[in-house]
């Protein structure tokens, strides 16, 4: 996970991702790339990315003359300075982190996706806002969609975080035959945290000793020692990930989905998507 993009609207919840994303470039000496996508008067799109290299940002204006002209040149130069500000920041923060940064003026799922596989991305780490939030760069909704849509892992961040404080991971799983396919991600997170502890907890409806001998038959499978299984009965599996993490601390929750898939219940893509949305702690989502 080195090569990490953070897609921002200047909001505080995008720039709490951004310092996450940086300390997660410090971790695995990786790169930042910043995107920001430009929200221009109605016009034909070019659907190109720029820098801001050029007099505007490189990116170009639309056909019109007169008000809508100055708006957007106005909005560029202002994109322009926010953009500035955060790699100065960046620079106080993670000198030896290299931080690029990106505009497009396509539509933000798009914009996104793009770049992912443009810029052959490991992580995206974005900043969800609520639905009544007055920029919805990341509303919910578009959180929902990049868990579902991104190819690499999304790592969600909604408050202010120090990842270098992460003393407890909570993996949620069903931990049955279709869980062993999350243990390359599961691995990826523990070098990237090995000094945390490993929380493996299964959302119960009440069968916990069957539980706890799925829990105890994948860590002798994949090696996992030493980790902790972590039992929770509750009514919905989101809302018990949620109440486990919380009641433990847990620094990060990490959880794997089939996105919209016909397989368990656990692993549709709506669970990683709602714990996404709506869990205080930080919450990476990956495919299996």
């Amino acid at each position: 996970m080195k090569n990490i993009l953070v897609p921002t609207d200047f909001s505080a919840e995008a720039h709490h991702a951004f310092r996450a994303a940086l300390q997660l470039a410090q971790r695995a000496g990786g790169t930042v790339t910043l995107l920001h996508v430009l929200a221009l008067p109605d016009q034909p799109r070019t659907a190109n990315f720029s820098t801001f290299g050029g007099p505007v940002g490189g990116t170009e204006l639309p056909n019109s003359h007169g008000i809508d002209r100055i708006f957007v040149i106005k909005l560029l130069e202002a994109t322009r300075q926010r953009m500035q500000q955060l790699l100065a920041e960046a620079a106080q923060l993670a000198p030896g982190v290299p931080v690029h940064d990106l505009t497009d003026q396509v539509g933000v799922d798009e914009a996104i996706l793009k770049v992912i596989e443009r810029q052959h991305i490991d992580l995206v780490v974005l900043g969800p806002q609520h639905h009544d939030a007055v920029e919805r760069f990341f509303a919910s909704s578009n959180t929902e969609q990049m868990v579902r849509l991104a190819p690499c892992p999304v790592l969600a961040v909604k408050q202010e975080t120090n990842l270098n404080e992460v003393h407890d991971i909570v993996f949620a799983s069903s931990f049955g035959a279709e869980a062993d396919r999350a243990v390359p991600g599961l691995q990826q997170v523990r070098e990237l945290f090995p000094e945390a502890r490993l929380h493996l907890l299964h959302v119960t409806d009440g069968n916990a000793n069957q539980a706890r001998q799925q829990i105890d038959g994948f860590i002798e499978r994949h090696q996992l020692a030493p980790a902790e299984p972590m039992l929770m009965e509750a009514g919905s599996i989101s809302g018990g990930i949620e109440d486990a993490a919380r009641k433990l601390g847990a620094g990060l929750i990490v959880v794997p989905t089939h996105a919209r898939s016909a397989f368990s219940r656990f692993f549709q893509g709506s669970i990683a998507e709602k714990v996404a949305t709506h869990s205080a702690q930080p919450v990476l989502t990956f495919h299996l």
